[in-house]
């Protein structure tokens, strides 16, 4: 086998695509998003090979800070197709692994009023499965009401322009 010179083994490991697994686009929706965190999954080998078919749901979860430690509670990830009766709970508490001062960080936000965590995006970076946390703020009906109609006119501009073409 050839070995490869360092700098393009750096180029080939820094290059490699992001596959995403599950999006939330029910938070974009429901809340202002304020601040985004990376971190990494405590998950189950089951979790991971049903991860790879793509068979997860963000849409009811959240994140909590207790005993210093970040979780993720309430996200689906549906059972392995392969595995037998001994698979995993599908909506079973994760543990997220952030630095100590992310957490604490989260921690003192998450005591604010009416701030929240929740997770944005699940996908694989470099062959590790990574979530995407935000702390975020609520929207009111009038809110959501606004950011609609905005879509909505920029939708029409690029059609208009895409027709002018």
């Amino acid at each position: 086998m050839e070995r490869l010179e360092p700098v393009m083994y750096f180029r080939l490991l820094f290059t490699m695509e992001i596959k995403t697994v599950a999006t939330n686009r029910k938070a974009y929706h429901e809340y202002h998003i304020l601040e985004t965190f990376e971190a990494g999954i405590e998950l189950l080998g089951s979790e991971v090979k049903s991860l790879r078919e793509g068979k997860a749901s963000l849409k009811e979860g959240y994140v909590l800070v207790k005993d210093g430690q970040a979780w993720m509670v309430g996200a689906h990830i549906s059972p392995y197709s392969h595995t037998g009766h001994t698979g995993h709970k599908p909506t079973r508490d994760r543990r997220l692994l952030l630095h100590k001062r992310e957490i604490l960080k989260i921690n003192k936000k998450l005591t604010e009023k009416g701030l929240t965590a929740v997770p944005l995006k699940l996908y694989f970076k470099r062959g590790w499965l990574k979530v995407e946390i935000a702390l975020a703020k609520g929207k009111k009906l009038y809110d959501k009401r606004e950011t609609k109609k905005k879509r909505d006119v920029e939708r029409d501009i690029q059609r208009a322009l895409s027709d002018t073409e």
